[in-house]
């Protein structure tokens, strides 16, 4: 959670878990803003993992790098060659409402703010224009955990299973 929301009470309300596995199984397109490079960071993972793990038609979004994990880097949503269905935002507190503006301009549909990432503002405004929104939480995490694959994002669910899940 950012600095400037730790006191006051958080009274948004997200999408359920079967929404969220929704608005997951009907995207075909993830666009990754601030997707870094640097495989340290929190969406050099959640990319590995979109790549690998997932249908999605996955773009990166940042103005500085060029390439990752071989695949081409756009300065902005405008630049993406589609409008992506979800927007998986990797940014600070403070930028969240130009992503907000970027992200309608680019006809998207849906805001995921990363976990730790909470505006209840720019949800409001996100909902008001007719997205969808989700805050804090991971796209890689949700992901993983409706189709079966925490497990292989390094948790230990206690679920054994020989069952193979469909993929969203």
């Amino acid at each position: 959670m950012s600095a400037d929301t730790t006191d006051r009470p958080r009274t948004w309300t997200g999408p359920t878990a079967p929404e969220r596995l929704a608005l997951l199984r009907s995207a075909e397109s993830i666009a990754i803003v601030g997707a870094s490079d640097k495989p340290s960071r929190a969406s050099y993972f959640v990319a590995t993992y979109l790549l690998s793990s997932s249908r999605y038609r996955v773009y990166f979004v940042n103005p500085t790098a060029k390439e990752i994990l071989g695949r081409p880097v756009y300065a902005s949503l405008a630049d993406l060659p589609e409008a992506p269905d979800i927007v998986d935002v990797f940014r600070r507190h403070e930028d969240l409402p130009e992503v907000l503006a970027e992200t309608k301009a680019a006809g998207a549909g849906t805001l995921w703010l990363q976990l730790g990432s909470w505006h209840e503002e720019v949800a409001r405004q996100a909902e008001a224009s007719g997205l969808s929104v989700v805050m804090d939480r991971c796209v890689k995490i949700e992901h993983a955990r409706f189709h079966g694959g925490l497990n292989l994002a390094g948790f230990n669910t206690g679920v054994i299973s020989s069952k193979r899940q469909l993929t969203a």
